[in-house]
């Protein structure tokens, strides 16, 4: 029974007896809380927690699920895997345990060609909770045995189990119960006999029903619980693995040789020139590859991307893990555009958005094993080296230094680093890794402060931080009457500065705020007896000075001198804005993306805002009006501002957001707009109240990095101003197009209907050309040793080369025969590659055939031994790409 065959089995079975048939949730799921949907029950636990009203009375799902707590177990046990599918049947208050264990049963025992799985019935065991383990089920669940007992199960196959094994809770206060676990006896080739309590290798656990019966209190552990009360309502809530299942119906050893997995296997097992089931070592490499290579294709389909940080770092782990393992079985070439359309073709017939997402799925797949190989290439050569050494001189630990530089100079993620060394039995010293990451952090502030024009080296600074810190007035104040303390030209204390230098200027007390929290610096004046400064930026080098960078426009400077500093008020006041304005966006996308939209960096200056925030989803045209129409309301509610200072450990009480990586000390700036709806840590400078601000307008939403977005916004008059110009804009075209404002959009949308339907007659055109040509490339075929080639450039491009090709290779007849045809831009040229039956009999392999060709165009191709495609970056080499593909072939 295939495994697309069991899950159409289940979900038609619970169709039958009146369950609503609910779509799987993406395996990104809105909750803070989970990376993947980690069990079928995800999607629906908000009807059992009572936060929303059940849709349904009943329901069934097949849930995609990954879990990835047990990584490394993949590959070398029968059952872990990371992605899996779980098949469910729900009952908010109406059905309970009787109907449940019946069901079960039913569903199980009953013959495939009836309808069910046809598991022998003999062949079930289950478990039930058994007696002294909780005071609220003194005698264990005494009802859930009998029921097995009346559908058949003897009660010698009827086994007692603790509170770990058969009572289900969420690990907070809230719903739970006993559970039943159904396991299946796989004969004493497996294991030793006496059920699950004695070995649950032999005896596989296939389904688990709970029974949710109970409101619990407390939750101490897994085994350690109070019940409050009994559930107003009772729930079932049952999970069947899918794989395991599969497994068992097939015959196979394990879930890694199922249907939708082991031809991925064998595909790698032929790259790599390998014999599954001849080597263990081998083996776990292979089903690695299996494993891996369909999770990251479900985890790509749902729109994740390999990045360093959260679901975009266990993608890219999972990925990289896959390509390291063929490589270590002897593969060096590109793998995954072998590998993944394999498992494309297998699970698209479960999961239609598999083929429907498949051009964005590939494009990055094989761009991030592009940029591991590259790694790759160079790293493991380092790690080699630098682990021989370990062990030459004795040592079973690998320096942190040898794992920063291959962190930092060659991309190794230090996890695949402390991987390969567990490989070879060594350590990783860690701790000397964070301490060299935590320099280098140091280094790239150093780095920050060269291009502001600030000296690299700190001893001048550090040299006039000893008489103290610079005491910043410029909450309260936009001017100061002050004293020089020093003067820093080209890294050096200098004891003067004549008209025209540029130089370094520390004061005594200073209104100029330095750039800091992604604020921008303060602009202004300072002057004193015959000299006057422009201040061209504001910095603080090193923790408690800040340095005021000038230009001398006349007279002279030397330390002791007093002077007047005087912030540019506008500037200021339009920096404030921004900056408050920042502190409002991120409020407005927590409440409506959730906590885990957190600040991953931002940047304002007068008039301009850019915030960067944690998410692997663009923001919708809704979500961008709603976070602009919130952040309208806090600004016309005129919200208060205010700034306190206090303990840190207050601040985080007090639920103040953080910035994540910043350091903070002892003492704290909090900065309240309305009181808690938004309470941030920041040292910036704000308006008094919100309505100061006046206006906000989105202007822009990005990506900037894998799992990182990016909102841009002008406030206050640049607000007006842009939203001045784009009204002017509209009316502009209103007026080209002579229809009212509001009638804009749709005069357009009809222009751009037009537009396209003018495009496919003129891509119908350019076909019905391309066809009516066949005779000629026909005619034109050349014999090369018994085999017909065709290989011409063809006005035709994307599908429609496709589909030519295809229809030149149908009419080549019985003759053995290849096509190769190149069409499109120059710039972005498409190859394809047909091979009819006969051809392929003597050995030619379309998939090989146009990696030959798009070598030649600048680029790279794959696909199927009768058909693949590839593209490139050079269209003017077509000749010499159609000439490779020729020469391949006679050599074929």
């Amino acid at each position: 029974m295939k495994t697309a065959d069991i899950r159409r089995t289940f979900l038609d079975f619970f169709v039958r007896n009146g369950h609503e048939l609910v779509p799987s949730s993406s395996l990104v799921y809105p909750d803070p809380t989970l990376l993947f949907v980690p069990a079928g029950m995800v999607p629906f636990k908000p009807y059992f927690t009572g936060e929303e009203k059940p849709l349904w009375d009943r329901a069934t799902s097949a849930q995609k699920c990954v879990r990835t707590l047990d990584i490394d177990e993949v590959g070398k046990t029968t059952r872990h895997g990371t992605f899996f599918q779980m098949l469910g049947n729900f009952s908010f208050g109406d059905y309970f345990k009787a109907d449940a264990i019946r069901y079960a049963f039913e569903l199980i025992t009953t013959p495939q060609g009836a309808g069910g799985l046809g598991f022998d019935p003999d062949q079930l065991w289950v478990t039930v909770l058994g007696p002294g383990h909780h005071p609220d089920y003194p005698d264990g669940d005494v009802k859930a045995r009998k029921l097995w007992r009346k559908v058949g199960i003897p009660d010698e196959r009827i086994q007692g189990r603790g509170l770990a094994d058969n009572f289900w809770q969420m690990g907070v206060p809230g719903p739970g119960g006993p559970s039943s676990e159904i396991y299946i006896d796989r004969g004493p080739a497996y294991g030793p006999d006496g059920g699950p309590i004695v070995d649950e290798d032999r005896f596989l656990e296939i389904w688990n029903l709970v029974f949710m019966s109970e409101e619990l209190s407390a939750v101490r552990s897994k085994s350690d619980f109070d019940i409050a009360h009994p559930l107003p309502s009772k729930n079932i809530d049952t999970g069947m693995g899918l794989e395991r299942t599969a497994y068992l119906l097939q015959g196979v050893d394990n879930m890694y040789e199922i249907d939708e997995i082991f031809p991925v296997i064998e595909r790698a097992a032929q790259l790599a020139g390998k014999t599954y089931g001849a080597d263990r070592e081998d083996d776990v490499r292979l089903r690695v590859v299996g494993d891996h290579v369909r999770s990251s294709l479900m985890l790509l389909t749902d729109g994740v991307r390999p990045g360093n940080e959260a679901r975009g770092y266990v993608l890219r782990r999972l990925l990289r893990r896959s390509v390291r393992a063929m490589r270590l079985l002897g593969v060096d070439t590109a793998v995954l555009p072998e590998l993944l359309p394999v498992s494309k073709d297998l699970m698209a017939q479960s999961w239609p958005e598999v083929e429907a997402n498949w051009d964005g799925t590939s494009t990055a797949a094989y761009a991030e094993e592009g940029a591991f190989a590259r790694t790759l290439t160079a790293g493991t050569q380092i790690f080699t080296g630098a682990a021989a050494r370990t062990r030459a001189a004795g040592g079973d630990t690998l320096s942190g230094e040898s794992a920063f530089q291959l962190h930092d100079t060659y991309g190794f993620p230090v996890d695949l680093t402390l991987e390969m060394a567990a490989e070879q039995g060594l350590k990783v010293d860690t701790e000397a890794f964070a301490s060299l990451m935590a320099e280098q952090r140091d280094r790239a502030k150093a780095d920050a402060r060269a291009r502001k024009g600030l000296a690299t080296s700190t001893e001048a600074y550090r040299q006039l931080r000893a008489d103290g810190e610079t005491r910043f007035t410029g909450f309260t104040e936009l001017g100061e009457e002050t004293r020089i303390r020093g003067l820093i030209r080209d890294g050096a204390v200098v004891p003067a500065a004549t008209a025209g230098e540029v130089v370094e200027v520390v004061l005594e007390e200073t209104p100029f705020y330095a750039e800091a929290g992604g604020q921008d610096s303060d602009s202004g004046t300072i002057r004193a007896d015959g000299a006057d400064l422009t201040v061209l930026d504001v910095q603080r080098p090193v923790p408690g000075l800040i340095v005021h960078k000038v230009r001398l426009e006349a007279g002279e400077l030397h330390p002791g001198q007093r002077v007047t500093a005087q912030v540019d008020a506008d500037n200021r006041r339009g920096a404030c804005m921004a900056h408050t304005s920042t502190h409002i966006i991120h409020a407005a996308l927590r409440e409506a993306l959730g906590p885990t939209a957190v600040q991953a960096g931002s940047y304002n200056r007068p008039g301009y805002l850019r915030f960067d925030f944690r998410s692997n989803q663009p923001l919708s045209k809704d979500l961008r009006d709603q976070i602009e129409g919130r952040s309208a309301e806090a600004i016309g509610d005129d919200l208060p501002v205010s700034a306190t200072e206090m303990s840190l450990d207050e601040a985080k009480a007090l639920g103040a957001m953080a910035m994540f990586g910043e350091k903070y000390g002892e003492r704290v700036r909090m900065v309240e707009l309305g009181g808690a709806w938004s309470r941030e840590l920041c040292g910036g400078t704000h308006v008094a109240d919100t309505s100061q601000i006046g206006l906000l307008t989105l202007t822009g939403e990005s990506s900037v990095g894998s799992g990182v977005r990016r909102v841009e916004a002008l406030v206050g008059r640049d607000a007006f101003d842009r939203l001045a110009a784009e009204r002017s804009l509209v009316l502009g075209l209103a007026d080209t197009l002579r229809v009212q404002p509001d009638q804009l959009a749709d005069r357009v949308s009809r222009m751009v209907t037009q537009l396209r339907e003018a495009e496919k007659e003129i891509a119908a055109l350019r076909a019905e050309r391309a066809r009516a040509a066949i005779g000629d490339h026909l005619a034109g075929a050349k014999d090369l040793g018994g085999v017909a080639f065709v290989g011409v450039r063809a006005d035709a491009a994307g599908n429609d080369l496709r589909t030519l090709a295809q229809e030149v290779r149908d009419r080549l007849g019985e003759r053995p025969g290849v096509v190769a045809l190149i069409g499109g831009p120059d710039d972005k040229p498409g190859i394809v590659v047909a091979v009819n039956g006969p051809a392929r009999d003597r050995g030619l392999n379309a998939g090989e055939l146009v990696r030959v060709g798009a070598s030649e165009l600048g680029g790279k191709g794959g696909g199927k031994p009768d058909l693949a495609q590839g593209g490139g970056t050079d269209g003017s080499r077509a000749d010499q790409a159609l000439g490779a593909v020729e020469r391949a072939v006679s050599g074929g």
